[in-house]
């Protein structure tokens, strides 16, 4: 008799994304010979990528149910329906609902320590309207869990051990716009702060600088719970091409945010992610692109070749040639590695508190990647002063 598989579940894309596949994990515990894929749709080459996976899951489970949910499944929903390997898509935006998936509620539903970090979605969908991005119509309007309800699941997870706590969401920092009083993402993270003295570490997953409020720089500039590691959805180094994209910070707000939190936090490691060869981007847009990841000192990027999305406003702009997106987002993957070869050489010799993963590596506060030693127990967070750098990992 051939056993039952218990049911798996694939996760692309965000930190949203992990954060939910947890939780769908959970709502499948008790099911069997279930696959699903959680998508995404934020450049052509994730929806490719979706498309691969799904084939190969097929292959490696041919009397699976194999289900798609995640971006993909809204925006690219006629084509995945159309492969013959996907048995049904869920709706990106019923994906946490156990109906979607015919299974029972189960309250208090406890995500599985599957990770180091709790990643934790405090918000959803997003009110932007950038002329790049297909992401409202796979996540639709801005919703944000209440502060008790985030506070619930800080606590689940520090009760399973959790020893750091990662905010994530399509657009965090709208968080609360659409509350009673609309709260600012600060008084949310003051909240957890006071309310758990026992959380070690706080992270913050992307960034939309221009919505940082008061309380949260603060927190940010001189929290040391809240780890020194800024990423932020930067986009762009050009005016023009940030206007073209409908961003609503400018070059030079990037420049004061970071000069004012390096002031008062010096240690804070900055990422970013940078699309390369937008619509109308020439060669000077690309290097203005190329000069603020020097400016920044962007040690964490996150380089996105554009690729034009259905129904985007930016489809329809004039289009960069493939060859020379491909080049410009190679030009910028190479700038940012030399900023973070000369970063990651500068931690040599200090003194860091690593979060051991599973891997035999594990992050520092500022997310420097550092190897530790044989034997340490995940979730341990210990003392380490690298000695040496080799092929980006401080030993």
């Amino acid at each position: 008799m051939t056993r039952a598989r218990q049911a798996e579940v694939i996760s692309f894309g965000c930190r949203l994304n992990l954060s939910e596949s947890e939780t769908i994990r959970s709502l499948l515990a008790r099911e069997s010979d279930i696959v699903v894929i959680n998508s995404c749709a934020v450049t052509a080459e994730a929806v490719r990528q979706t498309r691969q996976a799904i084939r190969k899951a097929r292959r490696q489970n041919p009397a699976a149910r194999l289900l798609v949910t995640g971006c993909a499944a809204d925006i690219e929903r006629e084509q995945l329906a159309a492969m013959p390997e996907v048995d049904g898509l869920i709706p990106n935006t019923d994906k946490l609902d156990p109906r979607a998936w015919n299974v029972p509620p189960r309250p208090g539903l406890t995500p599985p320590t599957a990770h180091t970090r709790a990643f934790i979605a405090v918000q959803n969908g997003c009110d932007h309207a950038c002329t790049f991005c297909v992401i409202p119509q796979g996540r639709g309007p801005s919703r944000s869990l209440t502060i008790p309800q985030v506070l619930a699941e800080v606590e689940r997870h520090l009760t399973m051990g959790a020893p750091e706590v990662v905010l994530t969401g399509v657009d965090v920092t709208s968080w609360g716009h659409d509350l009673p009083d609309r709260p600012r993402l600060g008084a949310m993270v003051r909240a957890i702060l006071d309310a758990f003295p026992r959380l070690q570490r706080l992270r913050m997953s992307s960034l939309d600088g221009v919505e940082i409020d008061g309380e949260l720089f603060e927190l940010l500039a001189g929290e040391k719970r809240v780890m020194p590691h800024l990423h932020l959805s930067l986009q762009h180094g050009h005016d023009l091409v940030l206007k073209r994209m409908k961003r609503r910070h400018s070059r030079a707000d990037a420049l004061r945010l970071v000069a004012s939190l390096r002031a008062r936090r010096p240690d804070i490691a900055i990422g970013a992610d940078l699309i390369a060869g937008f619509p109308t981007e020439d060669a000077a847009m690309h290097a203005a692109n190329l000069s603020i990841v020097d400016e920044l000192d962007i040690v964490h990027g996150h380089i996105f070749p554009y690729s034009p999305r259905p129904g985007t406003p930016a489809a329809r702009m004039p289009q960069v040639n493939h060859a020379v997106i491909r080049q410009r987002a190679a030009e910028l993957r190479a700038a940012v590695a030399r900023v973070r070869d000369r970063w990651l050489n500068a931690q040599i010799g200090q003194r860091l508190h690593v979060l051991s993963e599973a891997d035999g590596t594990g992050h520092a506060e500022n997310f420097a990647r550092v190897a530790i030693p044989a034997g340490t127990p995940r979730g341990t967070i210990l003392p380490l002063t690298p000695t040496r750098l080799e092929e980006g990992l401080l030993q």
